[in-house]
């Protein structure tokens, strides 16, 4: 009896293991594509009325119309006097909208566009935080080298590697990691530390 108990409640959990992903991903899939249509009503509902079109079609082709523009955008920025004409955009509007600047740089950061950007830009590191008799480490990325030799690193959160902390640490805290891709190391934490023997966290590399 205590073995067919058993069975049954292992095939439920399985098949909750294998169904509950499928659900979480349409739903997450659904409200995407929800908040989409929600965002572009303004503009496809009077063509809906106008036309006469079904309204998928509709909204297809705005989409296709955004991302051409968004396209069309891009190239323009791409010469010398798109760029005028965006630092010129960006300097009256974070005047007028102080929250704007700080919109495009986390966007920046987000796709790797922003020269600074630690996600492109930055090496990866393995620091003791709290001094170097404590056993504890973390996965950092360097993000500034200070002329007295002291670091300064972003520690990213898992499995979220666009938060974290920030940390000022001196030389004998930071071990750089030139060996590790910074692909590798954010793999690693948006797997919560899964992976990191690869990375040779635990035990440093011999010198």
């Amino acid at each position: 009896m205590n073995r067919f108990k058993h069975f049954i409640s292992q095939s439920f959990i399985g098949g909750v293991l294998v169904i509950a992903p499928i659900i979480i991903l349409l739903l997450g899939l659904r409200w995407a594509v929800n908040s989409v249509q929600a965002l572009i009503a303004p503009m496809t509902t009077p063509l809906v009325r106008l036309t006469g079109a079904p309204a998928l079609a509709i909204d297809a082709l705005v989409i296709s119309l955004i991302l051409l523009t968004c396209f069309i955008v891009g190239t323009i920025v791409a010469t010398s006097a798109g760029r005028w004409i965006q630092n010129f955009i960006d300097a009256h509007l974070a005047r007028f909208a102080p929250g704007y600047r700080l919109i495009r740089d986390i966007i920046q950061q987000m796709f790797g566009t922003n020269s600074n950007s630690p996600f492109t830009k930055g090496e990866a590191a393995i620091v003791q935080l709290y001094g170097t008799q404590s056993p504890a480490r973390a996965t950092a990325i360097i993000t500034s080298r200070h002329s007295n030799g002291w670091y300064t690193v972003f520690v990213p959160t898992g499995p979220n590697p666009t938060s974290g902390f920030v940390y000022h640490l001196p030389p004998d805290c930071v071990e750089p990691r030139p060996d590790i891709k910074l692909d590798a190391a954010f793999k690693s934490i948006i797997s919560c530390g899964a992976g990191s023997s690869e990375l040779g966290v635990i035990v440093p590399p011999s010198k």
